[in-house]
């Protein structure tokens, strides 16, 4: 039986971060299925180029200027919506904007960057709480999906970075939370769990661990390449690819991790 190269046609797909790194690669795989886009980021400036490409070559894109770590932000976005889209429902929400910032455990509650916990929470995993509750009765009418781009620190425990894995422990969570409950009313949960992957978060790990060692860039780059279990970086259309995944799956709770050697399904429990 041929495969449908255009799955998503008809449907309306809400992703965060869309501007560059991973979201950009995320929005560009679901476009390629047939989606129509609403590209999602701080700055609506950085989108509306990107926007005015999809749509000239494909389903309609629009650009939506959001912060999800600011309520007031998320709910001027979620009321500016439907003209937009012309008010029909969001069937597919990939929440992938996030932040990373590192310190030690002691420093984290405040300094410099403030409260890195507070923080990551806001922006993490209350923003895609709020956004996903807003968009909710959209996403159960279609029987959609709701995908969340969490991190392998949302499995296991890193140094210096307490706060990001606390943020990522609570989204993954969720995702199964979820799954479990609004799961069996046809709403296809799921959350990918990326190792280390080659992104705008990763240049500003590498910019960090430069200026602490006095490391090449090469040097630092191929210091995270070593902690992922398949010893290379992760590329954003991998990513993007079990976003997608998530997407078309008929089979909600799905954790996927990807570690650069192998695809990893976690399941929607421990």
């Amino acid at each position: 039986m041929p495969v449908d190269p255009r799955p998503l046609a008809g449907q309306i797909a809400l992703v965060t971060g869309a501007s560059r790194g991973i979201g950009a690669a995320i929005a560009a795989r679901l476009h390629a299925a047939g989606a129509e886009l609403v590209l999602a980021a701080r700055s609506r400036a950085a989108l509306e180029g990107l926007a005015a490409q999809y749509s000239a070559a494909g389903a309609p894109a629009h650009a939506l200027e959001l912060d999800v770590g600011e309520p007031a932000s998320l709910a001027a976005a979620v009321a500016a919506l439907p003209g937009r889209i012309a008010a029909r429902p969001v069937s597919i929400l990939v929440n992938n904007a996030g932040i990373a910032l590192s310190a030690p455990f002691e420093r984290s509650g405040s300094g410099p960057q403030g409260d890195l916990f507070e923080r990551h929470m806001a922006v993490n995993f209350h923003g895609p709480r709020r956004l996903a509750a807003a968009l909710l009765p959209g996403l159960l009418a279609a029987r959609g999906a709701l995908v969340n781009v969490a991190s392998s620190a949302g499995l296991e425990g890193y140094a210096y970075v307490s706060a990001y894995c606390a943020s990522k422990h609570a989204l993954v969570g969720w995702t199964r939370a979820l799954a479990a409950e609004l799961g069996p009313k046809g709403l296809r949960i799921g959350a990918v769990c990326p190792h280390y992957v080659e992104s705008p978060l990763l240049e500003a790990s590498i910019a960090n661990v430069r200026a602490k060692t006095g490391q090449s860039e090469a040097e630092a780059r191929a210091f995270f390449a070593r902690q992922n279990p398949g010893q290379r970086l992760l590329t954003p259309a991998e990513v993007a690819e079990a976003v997608f995944d998530l997407c078309v799956s008929g089979r909600g709770g799905r954790i996927l991790e990807l570690d650069g050697a192998r695809r990893i399904e976690r399941g929607a429990s421990p």
